[in-house]
């Protein structure tokens, strides 16, 4: 790839180092061949943006920080740390690009997600289930919790 250098314009640079910022980003130290000045690029991937389609069929752009929000709210006072919850994200994130599929069901995300947080921390995933699934009693509430626990049960044998 040729760059025009930022100090002489001229066409072509060098790559001194790169480092992955994250899994859609890598940062490069250039050095123009001309000038020898050195200068950083950001090179992002390209994806395609997924959108989410709610229950009442409204369609909106995949934010990774509204389910951040949720899964905070969630995980209040429980060991799951923010970073272990953005790994969770990505995680999912990832799957569905991979998928390839412009729109997602935001019932498949919310399935996503609580199959990830079940195996992270149980007492977070009912309290996001709990929200999830619209619980309207006590009785769906302790439905939920007696299915965890036949789960666990059957999974320790």
């Amino acid at each position: 790839m040729k760059l025009k250098c930022p100090y002489c314009s001229f066409p072509d640079s060098r790559v001194i180092d790169s480092r992955s910022i994250d899994d859609k980003s890598i940062r490069r130290r250039r050095e123009c061949k001309a000038c020898q000045k050195r200068f950083t690029t950001y090179e992002i991937i390209e994806t395609l943006p997924l959108i989410v389609v709610k229950k009442d069929g409204a369609r909106e752009i995949f934010d990774r920080n509204k389910l951040l929000t949720g899964l905070v709210k969630a995980c209040y006072k429980r060991p799951p740390t923010v970073d272990q919850l953005q790994a969770l994200i990505s995680d999912i994130e990832s799957e569905l690009q991979n998928a390839l599929i412009a729109e997602i069901p935001s019932v498949r995300i919310g399935e996503m997600v609580m199959e990830r947080l079940k195996k992270l921390d149980e007492v977070s995933y009912v309290r996001f289930a709990s929200v999830y699934r619209e619980f309207k009693d006590v009785e769906t509430f302790m439905a939920e919790i007696s299915d965890l626990k036949k789960e666990k049960e059957s999974g320790s044998r």
